[in-house]
């Protein structure tokens, strides 16, 4: 099983802070550092020093980090065109030598878009817009040096495109996630290397992959193309002292965040791993991190809870 470190910048963190925890999690040895892509913060929190863009974010990681995989959970359709958000997603891939990994979906948080004046359509029109955005962004990323993208929907019309510039890696990896139970599958089965899930229960995830594989035998794809991946908010302590500690700082109860997430010592939360690896099929984790500046934490689970799980 990987295991990933997911932040979420719009709780509060500035460019430094990311840079501090992504070079933490890559001298530790995690597979991949994402992050959100949020405008607003969500809760309590205040949010300082305010927002961070996700795909700057990423350049600047790209330049700053040597081995470690970048990414999103999940870039909103609704925050870029598709031309300009492929052309941003083959830079920065090109930055880092081949390291960069597409989460993408329809976007959500209707108070972001209203705060930094985004359109926000209704939720028919935002996937109709967002499959046509996976046509593209896809088609420019894929489409071979020397020939031309062109795409004719309601939304986007692209002529004669150069798709330039183009990414190392021939594909770019693409991540779909959410719940939704016919529109979301079906495009999985379509454009997604990887499928997640974030902070669902065993039930719930599994539903999901069921209609995910169903969706792929549609149109005769192998559901063994699509990695399971799952996303959820960590806590882990050398002790229940640590552990409570760790939990009053990102305003979570104990409990709450050992039945919906993984939380406890490191021999609770491999125990808690492994029954997702058992029960759902998945082999990747991204550990949501709330506190960036708490950089043991990150340290804790890459030397007690991964080395057990390789």
């Amino acid at each position: 099983m990987e295991l990933r470190i997911f932040t979420e910048p719009q709780q509060g963190a500035s460019y430094d802070d990311l840079l501090r925890i992504a070079r933490t999690a890559e001298d530790a040895g995690y597979d991949a550092f994402f992050r959100s892509d949020h405008y607003l913060r969500m809760g309590s929190t205040d949010g300082l020093p305010g927002p961070t863009d996700a795909w700057v974010t990423l350049a600047g990681l790209a330049r700053e980090t040597s081995r470690i995989r970048l990414g999103t959970l999940m870039t909103a359709a609704t925050f870029r065109h598709p031309g300009p958000l492929a052309i941003s997603v083959a830079q920065v891939d090109a930055m880092s030598g081949g390291r960069v990994e597409l989460g993408f979906g329809a976007g959500w948080y209707s108070d972001e878009h209203s705060a930094y004046g985004i359109p926000f359509p209704p939720v028919g029109e935002r996937f109709d817009r967002y499959a046509e955005q996976l046509e593209i962004v896809t088609g420019l990323l894929g489409t071979p040096a020397g020939e031309t993208f062109s795409f004719e929907g309601e939304h986007y019309r692209l002529t004669d495109s150069p798709a330039l510039p183009k990414p190392v890696q021939s594909p770019v990896p693409v991540l779909i996630g959410g719940v939704g139970a016919k529109r979301t599958p079906a495009l999985a089965a379509r454009f997604a290397h990887e499928f997640n899930l974030p902070f669902q229960d065993f039930d719930t995830a599994n539903r999901q992959f069921d209609r995910v594989a169903r969706a792929c035998a549609e149109i005769g794809r192998d559901q063994a193309e699509i990695t399971r991946s799952v996303a959820l908010v960590t806590c882990v302590g050398r002790d229940d002292a640590e552990v409570a500690r760790r939990a009053a700082k990102i305003g979570r109860e104990v409990d709450e965040l050992r039945a919906g997430g993984v939380a406890g010592t490191p021999a609770e939360v491999v125990e808690r791993l492994s029954q997702w690896r058992e029960r759902t099929g998945v082999t990747r984790v991204y550990l949501q991190i709330l506190d960036v500046a708490d950089l043991d934490h990150v340290e804790l689970v890459a030397a007690e809870v991964a080395s057990h799980l390789a």
